[in-house]
């Protein structure tokens, strides 16, 4: 045996025999007390609790790394297929929680610290939300890898690592003020760098021409300007299974630190503006693409996530299967969350023919067997196009592929619809112009085995029409897979008087089988049960309203309705239907129509993009009218508004167990499905919406009864586009009337003139495309039977555990099986368990 043999063997046999990490009281006490003075350098003369949250996690983690290497040891082994999940934005939230959950440590972690003084809850609030993500999008991406980890699906995520992440949110004079969010100031703790894997990303150059060694005339991305993307992975632990999946978040760097000539030279800024350039792709997400620099950026993230990844992927299956990629398609799938990175459906390509010399043929056979799409939007402009000038720039070998992929595809669709050239027109991954865009939706479902619309009037609505020429096409392509989200972190973690009230009522094991939550059905019926469900609710306000006070100044009443809508600010979300019936009822207070009132307090939030005028002046508006009606000694007793801000996944995990009411008011046939509507019933919430997304699925689990419907369905939001007059309606509601003379006299702009004109023109324009002013009348009357009910304390407490037991159908497990059994078709791997206890 040589020294290298030796060395590995030493190494191999030292890594296997590391005992496992105990988990007990007194061993969680010692290993903090080594990690806080030995590894973090600290002592009893430290007061930042900082560093005690950093050596919880350390203790932590080292009890995951056990679970990490055996779970992807039995991957391996198994040589199973495997998912890769790749997705601009993974909203993770703070990791700390679920993980001390995901292990079964609630109670020995708890002990520990209060062995050495401190309490979990502190620390826990000294973690940063994890900056990855904006919204829906990347929440619903990390509740899908905690369920893959929890069902033991070998499922890796791939992101990218912002070190800048959704703005954080200051509201200033009623006004939205962005400040950065460097959530990795202090570092992640969490993550490991994993810099042996770091993959080249290409960009610019151009496209040449050689002979190969076969002789044959072979393409070549020659003269580019290279950036590394370097992975670093951070545990995901599944529900007490020991099953640990990673999520890999790419970093970029430059090449080369800087130019030695130039620095010698005296060109400081010159000499690391290479570095600066490469290091700019990940340091914000998602740039505002207004500007051309912005779209050049946003572009170049996209690749390179789709870039770095593959790469990732390829690298290792040739390490293990060398060149032979005729199993590759059996072995691999890669789910494309959204267009962001529909990138890798030509990148893919690139690879496969140019670094692994596959012809055209096996190359699209695999690349069309792989890729799988998930699309999230109804809107037509949010479906990404990017310019061919901007492509051929930035990424000319993947222009060549696309256009390549395109004359294929019209010419199947010339085949399939001879002379239609209208449709070929429609059809076309090429929108023609005065500026042609790639249109990369379109170049997504060309490659993609599968498309999935994530409720079900949204993969309706896809097929009929927004992509109802491809519907034609290839009508097998097109399924639905109704968005979830994890039990774990938004029932277990969020609401523990509700998980103990749950455990002692039908025992544990809910947590990974929601459908057991209907065993609680008949105890709507049982007084005691009701009264134990109607005081942990009430803690649970009464934590809510500690966080409107602390962070808003504004006092609730824990007894009132809380009534909430947090979500991202935007027109077709109608926020601001929701503010119009705020000043309703004021005005119906300050007329003295207050027989039969319900106390209400109202709390929105949510984040507007920096560059969105009309979404920000709403947040004025609800920011406004709160100070109206909160310093009014007439409405305050009756009403109360705050705006949250800063609105996030740990703010969430306050207020969806705290809410009463849950607004789900979009515009029918504009929210794809939603999730927060998923959370609040599932903490026994009410939801009060439109038939949009999957509030029409929510609303046939729960029965017509349990929701408060109103408004236009989205075929009626069509047929009334054609012929809609605001001035009509408004005329003929005197409600509204006198809401709107409110807003236009300027009641809630006194020193402010004409800032509210914007949204008094979008609300009366016949050509509002969110029909605010239609479903008014039917909002108002659906409130009325929501104060209602709520003054019978005994009937909403049944419909509260009705819209609890009736949740399991919105679990991402269901979700995840879906795409597993009807998409992926992964095996379920579990690992070899080398760890003391995972309690279960």
């Amino acid at each position: 045996m040589d020294n290298v043999q030796l060395k590995r063997s030493l190494l191999t046999d030292t890594l296997t025999d590391i005992p496992p990490m105990e988990m007990d009281v007194l061993s969680l006490v010692n290993d903090f007390r080594r990690n806080y003075t030995h590894t973090l350098g600290r002592d009893r003369h430290c007061r930042s609790a900082h560093y005690a949250y950093q050596a919880l996690v350390l203790i932590l983690r080292e009890r995951l790394m056990e679970c990490w290497k055996q779970t992807r040891y039995a991957y391996e082994k198994n040589d199973c297929k495997t998912a890769s999940y790749l997705s601009m934005e993974f909203l993770i939230g703070r990791t700390l929680g679920n993980a001390v959950l995901n292990l079964g440590l609630q109670e020995n972690i708890t002990l520990a610290l209060q062995c050495l003084g401190m309490e979990l809850e502190e620390l826990a609030d000294s973690e940063h939300d994890a900056g990855l993500g904006n919204g829906g999008l990347g929440r619903l991406a990390a509740c899908f890898l905690d369920s893959c980890a929890t069902l033991q699906l070998p499922v890796t995520g791939y992101g990218i690592r912002y070190d800048y992440g959704m703005f954080r949110q200051l509201i200033v004079n009623g006004e939205q003020v962005e400040e950065p969010d460097h959530w990795l100031r202090n570092g992640n703790p969490w993550e490991i760098a994993r810099p042996e894997y770091t993959q080249r990303v290409h960009f610019g150059g151009r496209t040449e021409y050689y002979r190969d060694k076969t002789d044959r005339l072979a393409p070549r991305w020659v003269d580019t300007n290279d950036v590394l993307a370097i992975p670093y992975d951070i545990p995901i632990p599944g529900y007490r299974n020991c099953t640990v999946n990673t999520l890999r978040l790419w970093k970029a760097a430059a090449t080369d630190e800087f130019d030695l000539g130039e620095f010698n030279a005296g060109l400081y800024p010159e000499s690391v503006a290479a570095k600066n350039s490469a290091e700019q792709i990940t340091m914000v997400l998602y740039p505002n693409d207004s500007s051309e620099n912005g779209k050049e950026l946003r572009l170049r993230q996209q690749y390179f996530l789709a870039s770095a990844s593959l790469q990732d992927v390829l690298s290792r299956w040739v390490g293990t299967h060398g060149s032979d990629f005729s199993r590759f398609a059996g072995k691999n799938v890669f789910q494309l969350n959204d267009t962001h990175p529909s990138c890798a459906v030509a990148e893919l390509m690139r690879l496969l023919m140019d670094e692994h010399g596959l012809g055209w043929e096996q190359a699209w056979e695999i690349t069309t067997a792989t890729m799988a799409y998930t699309n999230h939007t109804l809107l037509p402009e949010a479906l990404e196009k990017w310019p061919v000038r901007l492509f051929r720039t930035l990424l000319p070998r993947l222009l060549d592929i696309i256009f390549e992929i395109n004359a294929r595809f019209l010419a199947e669709v010339s085949r399939r619809w001879p002379g239609d050239t209208g449709r070929l027109s429609r059809m076309s991954l090429i929108e023609e112009g005065p500026e042609p865009m790639v249109r990369m939706a379109y170049l997504a479902i060309s490659a993609s085995f599968s498309v999935n619309g994530v409720a079900a009037l949204h993969s309706r609505l896809l097929a009929e029409g927004l992509f109802s020429d491809f519907f034609e096409l290839w009508p097998n392509k097109f399924n639905n897979k109704t968005n979830g989200v994890t039990p774990r972190r938004w029932l277990v973690w969020s609401n523990p008087g509700l998980t103990q009230l749950l455990d002692e009522t039908i025992g544990a094991g809910w947590e990974v089988d929601l459908d057991r939550l209907r065993e609680i059905l008949p105890l709507t019926e049982d007084g005691s049960f009701r009264e134990r469900w109607y005081r942990v609710k009430l803690a649970n306000k009464e934590r809510l309203a500690k966080l409107v006070a602390d962070e808003c100044g504004v006092v609730f009443d824990p007894r009132a309705l809380f009534d909430v809508q947090v979500k991202r600010i935007h027109e077709y979300k109608r926020q601001l239907l929701n503010v119009l019936h705020v000043i309703h009822l004021y005005d119906r207070i300050k007329r003295g129509d207050t027989g039969d009132w319900t106390q209400r307090c109202v709390l929105i939030g949510g984040k507007a993009a920096p560059g969105y005028f009309m979404a920000k002046r709403i947040i004025k508006l609800i920011s406004n009218v709160a100070a109206v009606i909160n310093a009014d000694p007439d409405a305050s007793p009756l009403l109360k508004v705050a705006f949250l801000p800063n609105y996030s996944v740990s703010a969430m995990e306050i207020i969806a167990p705290g809410t009463d009411l849950s607004e789900q008011i979009s515009t029918a046939g504009k929210e794809a499905s939603g999730t927060g509507n998923m959370k609040f019933m599932m903490n026994g919430a009410i939801t009060i919406g439109t038939l949009d997304g999957a509030n029409i699925e929510i609303r046939d689990e729960v029965g017509d009864e349990n929701f408060f419907l109103f408004g236009l369905s989205a075929e009626q939001v069509e047929e009334l586009r054609h012929s809609y007059d605001p001035a009509a309606i408004i005329a003929n509601d005197e409600d509204l009337a006198r809401v709107l003379q409110l807003l236009s006299s300027g009641h809630f702009n006194h020193f402010e003139p004409g800032i509210f004109d914007p949204i008094m023109h979008a609300i009366t324009n016949p050509g509002d495309p969110w029909l605010v002013a239609a479903d008014f009348r039917s909002y108002v009357e659906a409130q009325k039977q929501a104060a209602a009910l709520f003054r019978d304390r005994e009937e909403w407490t049944r419909r509260s555990i009705r819209n609890t037991a009736r949740s399991g159908f919105f679990s991402t497990d269901r979700t995840m099986r879906e795409y597993n059994d009807q998409i992926w078709h992964l095996p379920q791997v579990p690992p070899k368990v080398n760890i003391c206890s995972i309690s279960g």
